[in-house]
């Protein structure tokens, strides 16, 4: 992985996420499966309420406007100080 990117945020979990689960990543460009990981913590907090450790690893957005039209946009729902984000830390646990 060339970012290194170790935190997702994720929004209305309807797969029940949960610590220890394995997961496989995909490049969200060729649609391949590149790595095994692991969820290492998750936290739920709101938009509004995410701190700096939230943060790490994770993408940037240029605004707070720009973020939540993002996830709007991913969501197909408005997204809002309010909403909340499952906050969910994970590992490489295996390059495939």
């Amino acid at each position: 992985m060339q970012k290194k990117k170790n935190t997702t945020w994720r929004l209305f979990d309807d797969k029940n996420l949960t610590k220890e689960d394995i997961f496989i990543l995909i490049n969200k460009n060729t649609l391949k499966e590149f790595a095994i990981g692991k969820i290492i913590s998750i936290r739920m907090r709101t938009f509004g309420k995410l701190t700096k450790k939230d943060w790490k690893g994770h993408e940037k957005f240029s605004s707070e406007n720009a973020m939540y039209t993002t996830y709007s946009g991913y969501y197909k729902q408005k997204v809002t100080k309010d909403t909340q984000v499952k906050v969910i830390k994970f590992k490489i646990e295996k390059i495939i």
